[in-house]
Order: structure tokens, then sequence, then C-alpha cells
């Protein structure tokens, strides 16, 4: 049997793992066929995409595609710490500015600076202090504005950041302050109806190479196969990943979601090229949907 994924715009990777779970025992290989009509649909993609209103706009725009919260110069001192910063267990112990500007810059190496709207320091704060255990805490004793480098969709910039004062560090913890622009609305709208063998999903992208001629990207799959597979369509405007689930298995398998990272090597350096998941439609999001480095907010309407 192999799994068919049904997703809804707002909710596709949820629903698309757990569907894929769910079935967790498809035919050994794919059905025929499944490559032409994969890369029909990277194909179009594109074509939707490279010269659209939706791509000048999404370059327009900051989309980060790097870490929003980066830890004190040479990282922190001892595992506790480490393990408090990733279950975001925080302490505040000081008092965090009240006031502060409404907009910001974001600047480039080249072309004109983006004004966007900045968050408080309280905002920047619970965007990372969201644990609340008992377990090792990382104590905050104070906030100043500044600023952060941070790798875009256009490249490096430098954006406004909040500063956090640690207990036992000389350099500060620094959240940007700066919120992503708004997802342009795609111009093609996602794959329906597909076996997993066919087309799935990407998780998200992972890292994009410092040469620009790899991208390090996420992808779910079941217990019973053997693995992910990430193919790669590029144009002048645009590079599309098409994401499947390879070696698919009948038997019974263990209900849970797996999550492989994939390194996809480019023709081209990655540059101001829209980075799109073949089966949304929409650009690849950085890091963990709803987490503190997100790619964008919403979609415009």
């Amino acid at each position: 049997m192999r799994t068919k994924i049904t997703s809804t715009v707002a909710a596709h990777l949820l629903l698309a793992l757990a569907l894929l779970t769910a079935g967790c025992g498809g035919e050994e290989g794919g059905h025929h066929g499944a490559q032409e009509r994969r890369e029909d649909r990277a194909r179009r993609v594109a074509e939707a995409w490279d010269g659209s209103a939706a791509a000048r706009t999404w370059r327009a725009g900051y989309h980060p595609m790097g870490e929003a919260v980066q830890p004190p110069a040479g990282g922190f001192h001892a595992g506790a710490d480490t393990r408090a910063f990733t279950t975001q267990n925080f302490v505040l112990r000081g008092t965090l500015p009240t006031a502060g500007p409404a907009e910001g810059e974001v600047r480039w190496g080249s072309g004109d600076p983006l004004v966007l709207p900045l968050t408080t320091a309280r905002e920047a704060y619970a965007s990372v202090a969201r644990g609340g255990d008992d377990g090792p805490h990382l104590t905050v004793t104070g906030a100043r504005p500044g600023a952060m480098t941070l790798a875009t969709s256009r490249g490096p910039a430098t954006v406004p950041a909040w500063l956090f004062t640690l207990e036992g560090y000389d350099t500060p913890l620094k959240r940007a302050a700066v919120t992503p622009s708004t997802l342009p609305r795609p111009p093609i709208g996602p794959q329906r109806e597909v076996p997993t063998s066919e087309l799935a999903p990407l998780a998200g992208l992972v890292e994009v190479a410092g040469d620009g001629r790899s991208v390090r990207v996420a992808a779910g799959h079941g217990s019973c196969d053997d693995g992910p597979a990430v193919h790669v369509l590029e144009t002048g405007g645009s590079v599309v990943l098409s994401a499947f689930v390879t070696g698919e298995r009948e038997g019974p398998c263990a209900g849970v979601l797996l999550r492989k990272e994939v390194t996809v090597r480019l023709a081209g350096r990655v540059g101001d090229r829209v980075l799109l998941d073949a089966f949304t439609g929409r650009p690849v999001p950085y890091g963990v949907p709803n987490g503190a480095s997100p790619s964008w907010h919403g979609v415009s309407p």
C-alpha cells in the first residue's frame, strides 16, 4: 500500500507526515511514471515563479535563512548551558527596556535598505525563553539594542537586534529584532493526492553552503522505507527541490515520524534565485515552523 498525502497550505507538513506513517508499508520502489510526473511538477512550479510578481516581491523582502538567535561569542561554557539554550529555559533577573523604535533598517552589501517593524525587548525575550522546567537555565540580567549579521534570501544582512546580557558571559546573546517580510502569495497551489514515493513536502531548509553551490534540507519519511531523496531542477530564476520517499515496503511499521537531512548539490550558486519546494509550490522555509527562526510570517492576501 502506498501512502497518500492530502495537504492544505497551512498544515502541509504535519498532515503529510501523519499520513506518511499511517500508511507505513508500501510496495518496493515507486510506480511507473513517477519520475516523469515529479519532473513535470517541478517544471510547472519553476514556470509559475520565474518572472512572477511573487518572485519580485520575495526578492525585495527580508527572509531569514540563518539563525535569528545567536549564542555569545565562543559558544556556551558548559553542556548545561547548551541544554538550557536548546530547551529555551531562561530566567529573567533584571529589567528589560520598555521603549524603543517601532521600525528599523535591514542593510545588505548592496542595494537599498529595507525598513521593517521591530519587536520589543519583551517580545524578543519571550521568543527565546519558552522553557519552564527545573533543569539547567540561563540567567538574563538585561538587554540593549544593537545589531547582528544574518543570512537571508538576499545574502548576508545587518539587522537590528536585542542583545541580552547573560550571567557569567562577557558577550551577549543576540536575537534579531526585525520582523520578517510577509510571504507573497504563491503563483501556484500545492500538489495534492500523490504517493510519497512520487512527491512529498520538505520539512525545511537546514543550511545553504557558504559558496552557494549546495543546500542541506530536512525531509520526512516513515519506518518502512529507505529514507527520502531530493531531486533538483535549476532555472535562471529558481531552484526547485522535489522530495520523495524511496524503498517503501509492506509489513508492520512503527508509527513514528522520521526526519533526515539531505545535501543537494547544485550546478550553479543559489544567488538570488528562489529556493522552492515542488510539493508546496512555496519557498522552502528555514528552520522549524513557528520556531525562533522563521523564514516568514503569514501570507499576503
